[in-house]
């Protein structure tokens, strides 16, 4: 069997972050899974200081606006809203079809299918402005 250190030559192309090899023609230094997470960072680090919405997010990174939406139907970041702007387009409850800021489930079905537990969405309705963030811990 081979050893697996020779599989690994000075010739071979890694990722800088997680040492995944790379195709000897790939142009990037990083795997497409680390250019997710640093683009994700980015996002988050922006969100955390700009007060924007998911289309400004899309735009200042140039990325499509569903790959945004996903990170909110994920639970990786919340759009919050004052109760006069509408909500997102297309996410609703999985279970009852209420609009939801983020994530499948609005708070209330999240509390029945956790047993009343006292999730909380982190979302505060006596805001007035509209703003994204992220969940601490996600990356």
């Amino acid at each position: 069997m081979d050893n697996p250190k020779s599989l690994f030559n000075n010739n071979t192309k890694v990722c800088e972050n997680c040492k995944r090899p790379l195709p000897h023609d790939y142009k990037e230094n990083l795997c497409p899974r680390c250019l997710d997470l640093a683009l994700f960072r980015e996002v988050k680090e922006f969100i955390r200081t700009h007060d924007v919405n998911e289309y400004e997010v899309a735009e200042h990174f140039k990325i499509p606006l569903r790959q945004v939406k996903s990170w909110i139907k994920d639970g990786r970041i919340e759009y919050k809203q004052s109760e006069s702007a509408s909500t997102i387009a297309g996410l609703h409850c999985q279970r009852c079809g209420a609009p939801v800021t983020f994530g499948t489930l609005c708070p209330k079905c999240l509390r029945l299918l956790n047993g009343n537990k006292g999730y909380s969405t982190g979302y505060d309705a006596g805001k007035t402005k509209s703003k994204m963030y992220h969940l601490e811990g996600e990356e």
